[in-house]
C-alpha cells in the first residue's frame, strides 16, 4: 500500500488489511467445506479474501512475482464468476470484484507505484465499492430482530453480510491506496 502516511502506520494498516481478508476468506472458505463442494459463491469468496490478503502484504520491493501470480489468480477467478453468472445476475458483484482484482495487479506490475492505475476507472471502482459498503452497511443494521434458525450447515445470513461486507472494505482500501 503507498500513501503519504509514515512508514509504521503504512505498514500497521497493510497488516490489519492482511489479517481482515484473512479473516474472511477462511470464513467463507469454512462456509464452502460445510457446503461439500467449490461450484458455489463461497468458494470465489475465499480466493477473492485470500487472494486480496496476498495483495495486501507490504513487502517493500521484493514481491515482482505477486502481479503476474495474482493476474493469473484472478483471471480464473473472473470465469468462476462468469460461470456463476448461469446463475442470476447478483453474482455480476464476483466478476466486478475479480476484474478489479486484475487491474490491481496489472497496476502493481507495471511499477509506477501510486497513481498507477486509470484515474476514471479507478475513480469508477472507487464509486462501486463506496456504494456497495454503504449498501451491505445498511443491510447489515437493518437486518436485525429475531431470525429463523440457520439449517445444519447453513451460516448465519448477517455472518455473511459482514464477511462480504469486511472485503468490500478490503477493496474500497486496496483502491485508495492506488
Amino acid at each position: 500500500m503507498h500513501g503519504s502516511a509514515s512508514p509504521l502506520s503504512a505498514s500497521v494498516s497493510s497488516w490489519l488489511l492482511v489479517l481482515l481478508c484473512v479473516v474472511s476468506g477462511a470464513y467463507c472458505l469454512r462456509r464452502v467445506r460445510g457446503r461439500g463442494g467449490w461450484g458455489g459463491a463461497a468458494a470465489g469468496e475465499a480466493v477473492m479474501g485470500f487472494g486480496m490478503a496476498l495483495m495486501a502484504v507490504p513487502l517493500g520491493g521484493g514481491g515482482a512475482w505477486r502481479p503476474a501470480v495474482l493476474g493469473v489468480v484472478f483471471c480464473a477467478a473472473a470465469l468462476h464468476a462468469l460461470w456463476l453468472l448461469r446463475g442470476g445476475a447478483h453474482h455480476a458483484h464476483h466478476l466486478v470484484g475479480s476484474l478489479t482484482m486484475v487491474y490491481m495487479a496489472a497496476a502493481a506490475g507495471s511499477g509506477h507505484g501510486h497513481g498507477a492505475g486509470l484515474p476514471p476507472l479507478t475513480g469508477a471502482l472507487l464509486l462501486y465499492y463506496a456504494g456497495y459498503v454503504v449498501l451491505g452497511g445498511t443491510r447489515l443494521i437493518t437486518a436485525g430482530g429475531p431470525a429463523p434458525a440457520p439449517a445444519a450447515h447453513a451460516a448465519p445470513t448477517e455472518l455473511i453480510r459482514a464477511c462480504r461486507l469486511a472485503m468490500g472494505l478490503g477493496m474500497l482500501a486496496m483502491l485508495l491506496s492506488m
